[in-house]
């Protein structure tokens, strides 16, 4: 059964599933909720825990075997499973399906793993256990969730933010949930100065408190562009700079979302849905703002004129032209929220 994360505690108290499979790539949340499950399965006798790290080569008889061990003394037991990959050999389905139909009451299971792509949920095999497991699926704070998720958090822990130091503070840790809980802990310091009452925060208390912890990869700056945010696609790329990303692998994953809007653009000019496009396309739900507002807002020819452009780009990056890789990417990206930046210049 697929849960929202929300739906985990009203699940836990009716005590419906011995197995949960939480899947994302949001590693605090996914810590939480992993705990969470953890302490229900403590508070309902499961005093023994076995972990396992599943990679490439892992022998799932040992699993197996373990699963299949009486406990000397009788005692309820969970099985911790971390997943290096979402993608299961042969073995591994085989040894959880097993686990799974045997629904020994004194073992619980507990699978963690990246996102699950469409793929294996779509399969036979995923289909067959689905029911019989509670799924969470983790999704990343997106950015305009960011502010709401932490005035709960400050709350929880005795602090309110007027406005200003709300967006800051987003500003400051968005992209890197566990820096948001260490910069948490740090304002903790501050409301326990005055035990018992709640601090008030604001904006200059965030600038001289927080730390710059913001973490992005190139799939923020991707989405970025697409929605057309040009402000925030600068202080992305920026970041991803600062950190030392090579270039070309900003440009690797700006070339593959164009090539794949393509198709999608395409049948929007032919009057199809954009709802339906994204649904044949696959497109994830926590993507589909993004990608939704590309296809309406660029033609077939803009994304063509884009690649060129990221032809040049890639010549630039390997030392065959003059141009800054660095100001042809800030021009590309600003293409493709739909400024018209002097980068045309280079693609006719």
């Amino acid at each position: 059964m697929k849960l929202k994360a929300e739906q985990l505690p009203r699940t836990l108290k009716s005590n419906s599933y011995l197995i949960y499979w939480l899947a994302g790539d949001e590693p605090l949340l996914l810590q939480e909720t992993a705990d969470a499950i953890r302490q229900h399965c403590r508070d309902g006798g499961f005093t023994e825990r076995e972990v396992f790290y599943i990679e490439r080569g892992f022998q799932w008889e040992n699993f197996t075997q373990s699963a299949s061990n009486l406990s000397l003394f009788a005692e309820k037991k969970v099985f911790d499973l971390r997943l290096s990959s979402s993608k299961l050999d042969e073995s591994g389905k085989q040894a959880l399906k097993e686990f799974i139909d045997e629904a020994n009451p004194d073992n619980a299971l507990l699978i963690i793993s990246p996102k699950l792509e469409a793929g294996l949920m779509n399969t036979k095999w995923f289909k067959a256990i689905e029911p019989k497991i509670a799924l969470v699926q983790i999704w990343p704070i997106n950015k305009d969730n960011l502010a709401s998720w932490l005035s709960k958090r400050l709350l929880r822990e005795g602090i309110s933010a007027d406005g200003a130091a709300m967006q800051l503070l987003s500003d400051k840790v968005e992209g890197n949930l566990l820096a948001a809980i260490q910069e948490i802990e740090k304002l903790k310091l501050l409301a326990n100065e005055d035990s018992g009452t709640t601090i008030n925060l604001d904006s200059k208390t965030v600038m001289q408190v927080i730390a710059d912890s913001s973490r992005y990869n190139v799939y923020n700056l991707v989405d970025a562009a697409l929605v057309g945010d040009e402000i925030r696609c600068e202080k992305i790329l920026i970041g991803l700079k600062e950190e030392g990303i090579f270039p070309l692998l900003i440009l690797g994953a700006i070339t593959r979302e164009l090539r794949l809007l393509v198709p999608m653009i395409e049948k929007c000019q032919q009057g199809q849905g954009v709802n339906g496009i994204m649904q044949a396309h696959h497109v994830w739900f926590n993507r589909k703002q993004a990608v939704g507002a590309a296809i309406q807002r660029l033609t077939v020819n803009d994304v063509w004129r884009l690649l060129d452009h990221s032809r040049l780009i890639d010549q630039a990056i390997k030392g065959m032209s003059s141009l800054n890789p660095w100001d042809e990417l800030s021009q590309l990206t600003l293409s493709l929220c739909g400024q018209h930046t002097a980068s045309m210049q280079h693609t006719g």
